[in-house]
């Protein structure tokens, strides 16, 4: 009889999750952002035209992330199910803390109060942290429930929201845009930081190769597209150049763009579950069992040592 060891490998060997599509990406990616965007436009200090426009434009991006996985749910009208574990899921308190946000930016909105302003701020950035834990949450996914995918995630929200503040500053012309596109590059050096460290982390504690794989293979494009080029757009911004305003745009979209092309990566393509880790390879008979093996995932220390 021919040894099964190839097919058992196989079957053990880590997959490509399925259970969140893109609906389940776009929570993140808009959700994220609009967080971030709350609370940029909270310590911004932009006139109240721009400012209301920034708080509406977070507001309806945090509805659309959370409208599109109330979509992916497969009995939508059983949602309301996700506010009876609060003490347990960070779901739970997404959503919990997603009621507040509407409530202090819709108020922020109708006054234009400054106090409002700054507590649908600070709301945001606790919808974009309970985000952040959503996804290290699930342990089945190593390239998800790292420590390092936490501050990671937290980075790109605050950058993606300091990206669309300075676009919207640059289409009114606001005050402040100087330091709109000073703050934006520190936000995106911090952003490209925290992503080396993820991937060096990730490599050094050991994740599926196939992760690994589609992560090293996104990361020259996410450093030029993502991180160099709008740190250098928003730099001609602050620096006065010719263009101002419209170096200030591009930064802002290069931006978003970078952070939602790292997010979708992250939460889609680089989500292989854990797979199975056999203590030793089984064998017919009275043979000698074989060496422990852990498919689809190469030995840290051959990597290292190599």
């Amino acid at each position: 009889m021919k040894p099964s060891t190839p097919r058992a490998a196989a079957l053990a060997a880590p997959k490509q999750q399925r259970n969140w599509d893109w609906r389940a990406a776009a929570n993140f990616i808009c959700g994220g952002a609009g967080g971030g965007l709350l609370l940029a436009v909270a310590f911004a200090g932009i006139e109240t035209p721009a400012a209301r426009i920034a708080l509406l434009l977070g507001l309806a991006l945090i509805a659309t992330g959370l409208t599109c996985v109330w979509f992916e749910i497969g009995r939508p009208w059983r949602a309301m199910n996700v506010y009876r574990h609060f003490a347990t899921s960070w779901m739970t308190r997404e959503a919990v803390v997603a009621l507040v946000v509407f409530a202090t930016g819709g108020l922020a909105l109708l006054t234009g109060m400054r106090g409002l302003i700054v507590l649908a701020g600070i709301c945001g950035l606790a919808f974009l942290y309970s985000q952040a834990r959503i996804l290290a949450a699930n342990k089945g996914i190593p390239a998800w429930r790292h420590p390092a995918s936490v501050p990671l995630m937290m980075a790109t929200g605050l950058a993606e929201g300091a990206g669309f503040l300075a676009c919207v500053a640059a289409w009114f012309g606001a005050a402040g845009s100087s330091w709109i596109a000073l703050v934006l590059v520190a936000l995106v050096a911090l952003r490209a930081w925290f992503w080396k460290s993820y991937l060096v982390r990730l490599d050094d504690d050991g994740a599926p190769d196939e992760a690994l794989k589609v992560l090293h293979g996104m990361s020259s494009r996410l450093l030029l597209l993502g991180h160099a080029a709008p740190a250098i757009a928003a730099a001609l911004a602050v620096s006065g150049a010719p263009g101002r305003g419209g170096w200030l745009l591009a930064g802002g979209l290069l931006t978003v763009g970078g952070g939602w092309f790292m997010k979708y990566t992250l939460v889609r393509r680089a989500a292989f579950t854990q797979g199975l880790s056999m203590a030793r390879l089984p064998t017919r008979g009275r043979g000698v069992p074989g060496p422990q093996v852990k498919p689809g995932w190469k030995s840290i220390q051959g990597a290292k040592a190599g």
